[in-house]
């Protein structure tokens, strides 16, 4: 009988490996030329302005994660999960979102703490705030949407961690929170996980050779990821600026009530490009007429439901306990959104 299969083209194999976030930039770019010519090349200079007004927030993300990189730095989270129940949410509320590793980086060791029974409820709140601040994060959040905003928003992931994690411990014998792994947690991720927290951190990393390659990498590949990310969501700016109303906008997710907090928490999750590439996105709709409290329900909905942190989620646990992992984002969202709404 005649072999039926068919290999993939080298055309198809060659399409595979291309970066989707590259390919979208140039296929924005084409369409931009074919539809509206004249526009491009504002379209370029806009994009290439707005890299060079955040180039110094960007090398200081890019040097800051090399370095705790390579000094090993995550063995610290570790200590989030020791002691009593309170302090191990505390802990992972503020080292969640404080440190530099999100969700889907620490499957194993997650994956590791409740196989062997450590609280739900500290996990939980770990989970909620790592995908929304770190470091690289606010400085590239403070170079464009300001200080004070990136304050606010990390004092939301803490606060949202501490939150998700007091209800998980609270109701952490009902039927919801009652076995929450899956039977066969499957322990990839989308960035390229490794067993991590072995040793401890060595600060003075650039004594041995192993870590100096590692800081080079990690630099490297950083610079890549938020090259690619930034420069998309610039470009995405810049063709809002120009095509999308201002009073479409402002009518929409403009004012001071309820409904524009409501409706940034609800159209966070679907229209999130990415927690870095977000950044220009939300500066965009600010000036089209987003309101204050729409703009931070928005950041921190769509940051927790990304698809890869719900997916780093969803990897471990029962569909009833990422339900609440959904739930308590969209409370926090517009609990942050309220909040920042009466004090901006």
């Amino acid at each position: 009988m005649a072999d039926t299969t068919q290999s993939p083209s080298p055309f198809t194999t060659r399409l595979a490996r291309i970066d989707k976030a590259w390919l979208a930039l140039v296929l924005i770019l084409i369409a931009v030329a074919v539809l509206d010519l004249p526009q491009l090349l504002p379209t370029i200079g806009f994009t290439l302005g707005a890299l060079g007004h955040t180039a110094p927030f960007i090398l200081f993300a890019i040097f800051a994660i090399g370095y705790l990189k390579a000094t090993g730095a995550e063995t610290i989270l570790a200590k989030a999960f020791e002691g009593r129940e309170t302090r191990m949410i505390l802990f992972a509320a503020l080292l969640g979102g404080l440190s530099p590793f999100c969700s889907c980086e620490v499957i194993p060791f997650i994956a590791a703490l409740l196989a062997v029974g450590a609280p739900l409820s500290a996990v939980m709140a770990f989970w909620l705030a790592s995908p929304l601040m770190d470091p690289a994060m606010f400085a590239i959040t403070s170079g464009t949407l300001g200080f004070d905003f990136a304050l606010a928003k990390t004092v939301a992931a803490v606060g949202l961690g501490l939150m998700g994690g007091f209800v998980t411990m609270t109701f952490a014998k009902s039927p919801v929170f009652r076995d929450p792994l899956r039977e066969k947690p499957q322990v990839g991720g989308c960035c390229g996980v490794k067993q991590p927290f072995q040793g401890k951190p060595v600060w003075k990393f650039w004594k041995e050779p192993e870590r100096r390659a590692t800081f080079k990498d990690a630099s490297l590949d950083n610079g890549l990821f938020l090259l690619k990310w930034l420069a998309l969501a610039y470009v995405i700016e810049a063709i809002m600026l120009q095509y999308v109303p201002a009073e479409m906008i402002a009518s929409v997710l403009g004012g001071d009530g309820i409904k524009p907090i409501l409706l940034g928490a609800l159209v966070g999750a679907p229209a999130y490009l990415n927690g870095y590439g977000a950044v220009p996105l939300v500066d965009a709709l600010l000036q089209q007429g987003m309101s204050n409290g729409a703009a931070m329900s928005f950041v921190i909905a769509g940051g927790v439901s990304c698809i890869p942190a719900a997916v780093a989620v969803w990897a471990l646990v029962k569909p009833r306990v990422f339900a609440a992992y959904i739930s308590y984002a969209m409370v926090g969202a517009f609990l942050a959104g309220l909040a920042w709404q009466a004090i901006a």
